[in-house]
């Protein structure tokens, strides 16, 4: 199965997303800031998706997301962002900035079921991953 970052730095958040990627037989990786999870990243080629908060210290998911996609060995990792605290113009933006989904706290387990399935069901060379937000 898939090996999947979980970027938060709430525990509460961490354990539940940590807790359904698992149950959904994937393997769960976690980092509690976007500077850590970046490092992750650089050290284990072997990554197949991100989801990550956009509110964290050391490293913003904003900051995170910009630094992925300026590095071309990132530029196809599916991200999934998950965040209480951002307006319908932010989702936008990290959209436009390269996050594939949005998911809105408190984490629906229907909803993180459903982008990770199709985050990994699509090709890493593909482009065609619909965004969705369901708030």
């Amino acid at each position: 199965m898939a090996r999947i970052l979980i970027a938060e730095d709430d525990m509460f958040s961490r354990k539940v997303c940590f807790k359904l990627i698992d149950k959904m037989g994937h393997t769960p990786i976690c980092s509690p800031d976007g500077k850590h999870a970046y490092q992750t990243l650089l050290s284990d080629n072997s990554i197949d998706l991100l989801i990550t908060d956009i509110m964290m210290p050391e490293m913003d998911g904003r900051t995170l997301i910009k630094t992925l996609r300026g590095n071309s060995s990132f530029m196809k990792l599916p991200l999934i962002i998950m965040s209480a605290v951002v307006s319908i113009a932010e989702i936008d933006d990290l959209i436009k900035l390269g996050a594939d989904f949005f998911l809105p706290k408190p984490i629906d387990s229907k909803h993180l079921t459903e982008y990770v399935e199709r985050c990994l069901k699509f090709n890493s060379n593909s482009n065609s991953l619909a965004v969705e937000n369901h708030m």
